[in-house]
C-alpha cells in the first residue's frame, strides 16, 4: 500500500509543493530559497529515509519567514495525508543524535493531536547564513500543526547553531522514521480510542 502525501499551497505570499513518500530511500529534490532550510529539509529525508519533493516560491524580498512557514505548513500536511489511518504503526518513537558538541533529542507520538515542547540553547548566532535561527521553533510548530502529532525537542547542549539546529533535525528524522515503520504485532489502530 501506497503511503504517499501531496499537498499544493497558493498563498498571496507564497506557491508550495509538497510530495512525501514515507517507504523511499532518502531521495530528496528540495528548493525554497533559503539555503539553510533546503539543508536541513535534505537530512530530514535522508534520515528519514522518505523521498521529499518541495518547491517553494515566496517573498524572500522580504525575508524567510513565509516561505519557510507555509513549506512547513504543507510538510505536515502531506505527512498526515501520507501516514493514512495509521492502522499497524509503531506510533511512539525517540532518537538522540550527537553533531559534535551538541546533543538532540525527539520524542514523537502520531497522536492525531498536535502539541510541541522545543528547548535549545539560547543565545545562538541569530543567522546561518540566510536563515533565522528564530524561525526553528515556528518550523516544528507549523509542521505540527498539520501533521497532528505530539513532538517534544529538547537540546540540553550545543554551542554552534548550525549544529544545534541539523542535529534536532536529524533526530526528528530517525525518530519520525521509527514511529512509522510498521509493527507485525500491533493489529488495527495503535490506541484504546479506536482512531488517531
Amino acid at each position: 500500500m501506497s503511503r504517499v502525501g501531496r499537498v499544493e499551497r497558493t498563498t498571496g505570499e507564497t506557491g508550495v509543493l509538497v510530495e512525501i513518500d514515507l517507504d523511499g530511500t532518502g531521495e530528496a529534490e528540495i528548493s525554497t530559497g533559503v539555503g539553510f532550510f533546503d539543508h536541513m529539509l535534505h537530512q530530514l529525508a535522508k534520515h528519514g529515509l522518505f523521498d521529499l519533493t518541495v518547491k517553494t516560491e515566496g517573498d524572500l524580498h522580504i525575508d524567510g519567514h513565509h516561505t519557510v512557514e507555509d513549506t512547513s505548513l504543507a510538510l505536515g500536511a502531506a505527512f498526515r495525508e501520507a501516514l493514512g489511518t495509521k492502522a499497524g504503526l509503531r506510533r511512539f518513537a525517540d532518537a538522540r543524535v550527537p553533531l559534535d558538541e551538541t546533543l538532540a533529542e525527539v520524542v514523537v507520538d502520531l497522536s492525531g493531536r498536535p502539541y510541541l515542547v522545543h528547548e535549545m540553547p539560547e543565545g545562538l548566532a541569530p543567522m546561518i547564513g540566510d536563515y533565522d535561527t528564530e524561525l526553528t521553533r515556528h518550523i516544528f510548530e507549523s509542521f505540527v500543526a498539520q501533521a497532528q502529532i505530539c513532538l517534544h525537542i529538547r537540546v540540553p547542549y550545543g554551542r554552534i547553531a548550525h549544529h544545534v539546529v541539523e542535529a534536532q533535525f536529524k533526530a526528528l528524522a530517525r525518530a519520525l522514521r521509527e514511529a512509522c515503520t510498521a509493527d507485525p504485532r500491533v493489529n488495527g489502530i495503535p490506541s484504546t480510542k479506536g482512531v488517531l
